[in-house]
């Protein structure tokens, strides 16, 4: 266990990095078992860490202040704390780890965490008992999650466990491939949504900011909103959270990662999935962050032709695209904006009617911003993806009125491979892209870069088709930002490229001769 004791060290250090540690040492106990398998066992546990650890340090604090109210659940809901009985808690597992039923502790430590806090019921991984399970990897496993915040202050805890549970998520997806992507969007992807958005509350109607992941995985969208606001002096509680998920197992992974992180929020999961079964079709909301799958062709649209949320047409049977972007519009509050993922097709088709949707979209004034992405950023797809940012109004008041005008960034060449197969935008890729649009929308400092942002009106878009890829917008990017008079920079050029006609020429003459010499010797 030398890995697990170098990694024990980091987290109590709480050094930058030990997360990748833990994962290494946590990986290293998971054998031959597939990663699919081994993501419920890990972060399960990981769960049961954080909640017991709340838990014990809410009991201290009743103890020593308020002795009655230390066995009185109501107690612990009030700050967002689960009850844990005394048989599901942290440190009977971790006295137990080395029994052979160990399997069967976790499990019945699951089923009586979940008996007693509802909001949790068909959530947690009660499968540890199963044969295929190693009693002795379970017990390294528990030894290895005891050591994280060991000795830190409650906030500290809920803190890196945090760090931790979203570490694994984004390391199980990347092993998972395509399937990772189901449950998991890189975080600087999520991050550029949600430092262009802003999730902020609402301080003129002093009400929380109202946030919506229609396809919301594992919740990723939801942790950056509140870090976001968290940023920026607000705390947590401020924003409403609200999402939908049709993967049963994605769904649980979310609930799991709310609770770590002490988010409540409002998660519903159904089989049929937010086109057929819409859980929240009263909700208008502030801001919806989205990465829905890319151009999914069985999503049942022929059953769905005369729905009230295809305001700007019928989108095709064959591609949901335009199914879920209007879905996200006809979700957004008379001032709400989104932010959605989507396949680089979506700029540019004409198939089956999407040309005249997105003509539609853009002449009823509903795309705010288009961007480009680079390639390799997601677990899941090697498809060329964007980013749509859709606005229901604006002229709100709350930025300048941008009525008629689109902003396009091409942020293709922008990020850094982090390893062989992916790549990461850094924060001063998401700084850089977050501060163009945020210049544009208040007017103040905006320039058009060619080669990278400009600002477009209706009217030219109409003149390319309606299509909104950036580059056909951006224009080449410049090479020179010399000010000086072209006709000074026309003559030096040409004076440099004399000089250098010449020193070929030299060359040449210098080749002739010694090739003659060859000759001449031989």
């Amino acid at each position: 266990m030398a890995n697990g004791n170098d990694a024990q060290k980091n987290v109590n250090g709480g050094n930058l990095g030990f997360e990748a540690e833990m994962f290494k040492a946590a990986d290293k106990l998971r054998g031959n078992m597939e990663p699919s398998d081994y993501k419920h066992v890990a972060l399960g546990l990981i769960f049961l860490k954080h909640i017991s650890d709340s838990f014990e340090a809410k009991h201290a604090e009743l103890l020593a202040n308020y002795p009655e109210g230390a066995e009185d659940p109501d107690e612990y809901s009030a700050e967002n704390v689960f009850w844990v009985p005394k048989e599901a808690r942290w440190s009977h597992l971790q006295a137990n780890a080395k029994q052979t039923t160990i399997g069967k502790l976790i499990d019945e430590a699951m089923l009586a965490i979940e008996k007693v806090n509802p909001s949790l019921k068909g959530v947690l991984p009660k499968e540890y008992a199963r044969p295929a399970l190693n009693a002795v990897m379970l017990g390294e496993l528990i030894d290895l999650i005891s050591g994280i915040a060991l000795g830190a202050t409650k906030d500290r805890t809920k803190d890196l466990l945090g760090r931790v549970y979203e570490y694994f998520l984004g390391q199980f997806a990347g092993s998972e491939g395509k399937r990772g992507g189901e449950f998991y969007t890189p975080g600087s992807v999520v991050r550029v949504m949600v430092e262009m958005l802003e999730p902020f509350p609402d301080p003129e109607r002093k009400i929380q900011g109202r946030v919506y992941d229609p396809c919301c995985g594992s919740g990723g969208m939801f942790v950056q909103a509140e870090r976001f606001l968290e940023a920026h002096d607000g705390r947590l509680g401020q924003l409403a959270i609200y999402g939908q998920e049709s993967n049963y197992v994605t769904w649980r992974l979310a609930k799991m990662n709310l609770a770590v992180r002490g988010i409540d929020a409002d998660i519903r999961w159904n089989s049929e999935g937010s086109f057929h079964k819409d859980e929240l079709p009263d909700l208008r909301a502030d801001f919806i962050l989205a990465n829905p799958p890319f151009n999914i062709s069985d999503w049942g649209g022929d059953r769905l032709k005369e729905d009230v949320r295809w305001q700007f047409g019928i989108p095709p049977a064959g591609n949901a695209n335009f199914a879920w972007l209007q879905h996200i519009l006809h979700h957004l509050g008379p001032n709400g904006t989104a932010g959605v993922v989507l396949a680089n097709g979506s700029m540019s088709s004409t198939q089956s009617g999407e040309g005249e949707i997105r003509k539609r979209m853009i002449e009823g004034d509903v795309v705010d911003c288009m961007i480009a992405l680079p390639g390799q950023l997601f677990y899941s797809t090697q498809i060329p993806a964007c980013l749509w940012f859709l606005a229901r109004n604006k002229k709100n008041g709350r930025f300048r009125d941008r009525t008629g005008e689109v902003l396009f960034i091409d942020a293709r060449k922008l990020g850094q491979m982090a390893d062989r197969t992916r790549r990461e935008l850094s924060d001063e890729d998401i700084e850089t892209v977050s501060n163009v649009y945020h210049c544009w929308h208040q007017g103040n400092d905006y320039k058009d870069v060619p080669g990278f942002c400009r600002s477009v009106t209706q009217t030219e878009m109409e003149g390319h088709g309606f299509i909104l890829t950036p580059g056909r917008y951006v224009g080449a990017e410049s090479v020179d930002d010399d000010d000086t008079p072209f006709t000074e920079r026309f003559e030096a050029l040409k004076t440099t490229l004399a000089i250098q006609f010449n020193e070929g020429r030299a060359l040449e003459s210098r080749i002739e001769e010694l090739l003659a010499g060859i000759i001449t010797n031989g």
